[in-house]
Parts: C-alpha cells; structure tokens; sequence
C-alpha cells in the first residue's frame, strides 16, 4: 500500500503525494516528470512536485509523455485533440527550460529504460484510478533499481481521492460532506514553479515530427475525425473557462444552474469537459475563478461547483475503490438483482450493436442524441442519461447494455475513455450512486426515463431540427476539407498541361 508522503516544507501539499516506491539511496540524481493524465504546464501539481525535487537537490528535470498505441480505442477524435495540446505544451516547456520527451511504446519498458540511461532518482507520476494506469505503475516500480523513488500525485482531483475518503462511497451525499470539509485546506492558490538552475544534460531531447505524428494517429483513427468546435491546448481552454468573447465565467455562468438541463441550450454548459479530461485545464483553477463570482451569482457558482468537484471526484472514488467499475459485477447488490430478475422480459425493440450505432432506431429523439455525439463529439448531459438506458430497454440484458453504451461512449465522446464516461453508464443502467424506485418491465428498481417525460421537460422537435441541422452542417463541412485537396491536385495537373 502506498504511503502518503510525510513532506509538508516542499510546495505541495504532502497530503497530494503519495510514494508508491521509496529509493533505498540519495542522489541528485534528473527528476523524471510522467506526465499522463494531467496535460498541461500550468497549474498543476504533480509538475510543481517534480519541479520542487529537482530545485531541492540542484538536479535537472524533464517531462516524459508516452504515446500508446490507441489506449482503449481512441480515435483520432481523441488522438488528435490530445496531440495537438501535447504540441503546444512542448513549446511552452520549453520556454520554461524544461525538455518534453516523446516516448512510444508500452510504459512498461519504455519508462523504466529511459530512468537508467539518464541515471533518474526520482520518478513522479499523475494519478489515475483507471486499472490499466495503475497496473502500469505497479510494473514500472518493479523493474526500476533501487535508487529511484516513484511518487503519484493528484493533480487532477481539488481534494485528492486518498485523503477525500478511504473506501467506495454510496453516492454525492456520503462524500459530499467529506470533501466540502477539507476544501478549506486543499483548494487554494498555486505557487510559482521553481527556476531551475542545474538543466538537462543527459541528451539533447529528440526533435518531434508533430505533422509527420498527427498524420499517423488521424489516418489509424479516420473513422471516427476529429472534431473542430474547440481548440485543444492550455490557451484554448482558458479562453472556455474565462475569455472575454463567449467565456463561460464571463459569458454564460449566470444562466447555467437554470439552462444546463436543456438539450436546446448547448451553451448552458461549461464546455470544459474535453479539456477537464486531457488535464489541458486543471479543476482547481476552474474552482478558484469561480468561487471568485460567489456573491454575484451563487446559485449558478455552487451547482458549477456541485458538478466539478463533488460529482467528478464521486466518479474517481468509484472507480478506484469499485475494480468492476465497468460490468455488471460493480453494481449495487440490489441492482443486480433487480436487473437479473428483469432480464428475461420482452422487448419491445430488440435492437443490434450496429443499428444502434448508425441510429437506427424507431425514437427520433434517441437517434438524434446518437448522431450528436458521433458527428459532434459530444453528447448534451441530459440527453447522456436517457441515451443509455433506453440502450437498456432495447438489449437482450444488462450486461450487453452496458457493453454496448460504454462501447459507443468511448468511441465518440470526446471525453470518453474516463471516469465520468464510466459511471455515466452505470449510473443510467446499473443504478450506482441512485437509489431503487418503482418496479417496472425491464428496468426493474432502476430509474425509468422514457419519451413523454422529455418532452414535459424540453422541447423535444426543436432538439431533433437543431440535431438534424447540425449533422447536416458537419458533414458540408466534411465534403469541403476532403474535396479541396481533390480540386487543387486537378488544377495543378490543368497547369502542367500545354
């Protein structure tokens, strides 16, 4: 079991810090940053820590970023968003004075032999409850020597998962008060990073061939293409929290506890997600800016916050303290029982992986909900909800239901792949985090969402015509980028003739 690091003198929180691996010797020798799930220079804690150890022992730093081969199916959707803000962010290390180094492969290897060629004393690293993350690191501190320590911190997390609570947690109300009572000590102001004065002298960090590394990952993942309603990177995702033009803090917070429910008011919401999950923006600073409006607008400043830190933090404690956090097998008791006595009731749809996937099916809204997350990349909140457990309602179970939502979730969203995508799914299938309500045909105690209840809440025609032309807009534009390259090649062959 790790250790919490004892360290309160250093400019992290010790209680951020945990030592998965102790080093059995002293040496100044390079800190190696593994950057994985927290994207970004600014505001990050994991990088201040690393940072911090290096100053502290005179020794250089660099920050590592291994590029999978496709982790858990990402497309080029996810693929090219995350390496273009992976572009930016090495151009911005480096005007720090900190290398970025390129890594490909498995972690495993890679890592473990970049800490012995540069002679490394310390290893730190994000922290992420994901099994495959956590399997990786437990590897890594086997097959490093014994003079490196390995360090996790949570950067990502305002009040880190370990010190918010030590076990799986029912739902927002049993952790809500135990984050909100250690906020006072856990949300507050980053300190400046430390100029560092020994650098990196090991070897000159290989030049990256971005265009040549985006090229490959967007051909590989072609079938799901990126999307261009936000731009990726640290700027990019300030100017959603806080620009100046349509920022959500300056712009649209005021209507967000009263709009983020409405399908039909896409600007309700913050727009933070895709840069919340790649780490490009840190939910501290989030949180920070917008405690700062409290007084002007509470209600909308406390339900931003409700949703930040209370709900995001639910979704890491479930999946760190739950490992089946994405099968039938981590439901609740009564969960599964309910869904396994259902789970031979007819259908009134019996729908296939594949029909499901190009919207085939007979609810129009449904089919427009699907079309917005494969052709925008995401998919309204609300809409996320009802999505999944009419997936419930046309499957021959629960256990292909869930499959099969987790499946499209990751495939499409933008912010798929991640922790609220997980408990999304089962929260609308599997009923984590609720509660039993009247049984049903189907669904059993699991709460039942169905069409007439949506169009009591919003209006559903507008939501498919808004849909509807939206896709339409998507695809002109797709048939543009993919005819001009076809047009300019025909014009210069016309030139080239006499």
């Amino acid at each position: 079991m790790a250790n919490v690091h004892p360290l309160q003198q250093g400019l992290v929180h010790g209680g951020r810090i945990r030592v998965l691996k102790p080093s059995s010797s002293s040496s100044n020798g390079p800190v190696v940053y593994w950057m994985f799930r927290d994207q970004r220079a600014s505001d990050n804690w994991a990088l201040l820590h690393a940072a911090d150890l290096a100053a502290r022992s005179s020794a250089p730093l660099a920050v590592v970023f291994n590029l999978f081969h496709r982790f858990l199916d990402a497309h080029a959707r996810q693929l090219g968003f995350m390496i273009r803000g992976l572009r930016l962010l090495s151009l911005r290390l480096q005007s720090l004075g900190i290398p970025f180094l390129l890594l490909r492969g498995d972690a495993v290897d890679t890592i473990p032999d970049l800490l012995y060629r540069c002679g490394a004393s310390y290893l730190v690293t994000d922290f992420s409850p994901l099994r495959q993350v956590r399997a990786w690191k437990d590897d890594i501190c086997s097959r490093v020597g014994p003079g490196v320590a390995v360090h996790e911190v949570d950067a990502h997390n305002v009040v880190p998962l370990w010190v918010a609570s030590q076990k799986l947690e029912y739902g927002a109300r049993t952790i809500r008060g135990k984050i909100h009572k250690l906020l006072p000590e856990y949300l507050v102001g980053f300190p400046e990073l430390p100029v560092l004065e020994n650098k990196w002298k090991a070897w000159d960090p290989p030049e990256i061939d971005w265009d040549d590394l985006l090229a490959d990952v967007l051909r590989r993942g072609e079938d799901v293409p990126e999307i261009r309603w936000c731009e990726p990177g640290e700027a990019g995702a300030m100017e959603v929290l806080k620009g100046s033009k349509g920022g959500f803090l300056t712009k649209r917070l005021k209507n967000y506890e009263s709009d983020r429910n409405d399908p039909l008011k896409p600007k309700g919401l913050s727009g933070l997600s895709p840069y919340l999950h790649f780490g490009q923006i840190s939910a501290q600073r989030c949180a920070l800016e917008a405690q700062a409006l409290r007084k002007s607008q509470s209600k909308s400043v406390n339900t931003f916050l409700e949703e930040l830190i209370v709900r995001r933090e639910l979704a890491d404690n479930f999946c760190y303290y739950q490992p089946h956090y994405d099968s039938l097998q981590g439901a609740w008791e009564w969960a599964q029982k309910t869904l396994m006595d259902h789970a031979g009731d007819k259908r009134e749809h019996i729908y296939t992986k594949e029909q499901l996937e190009k919207a085939k099916t007979a609810d129009p809204l449904w089919n427009a909900a699907q079309l917005e997350m494969v052709h925008y990349g995401k998919m309204h909140g609300f809409m996320r909800m009802y999505w999944a457990k009419k997936i419930l309602e046309w499957t021959t179970g629960p256990e292909e239901a869930l499959s099969v939502a987790i499946y499209l979730n990751d495939k499409y969203e933008i912010d798929g792949r991640d922790p609220n995508g997980y408990v999304g799914c089962m929260w609308s299938i599997c009923g984590i985090h609720d509660q039993g309500w009247k049984e049903r045909p189907v669904f059993g105690k699991i709460r039942y969402m169905n069409y007439a209840g949506c169009k009591r809440k919003f209006d559903v025609d507008g939501y498919i015509s808004y849909i509807n032309k939206l896709v339409f807009e998507t695809k002109k534009r797709k048939s543009e980028v993919i005819s001009a390259p076809i047009a300019n090649h025909v014009q210069k062959v016309m030139k080239s003739r006499p």
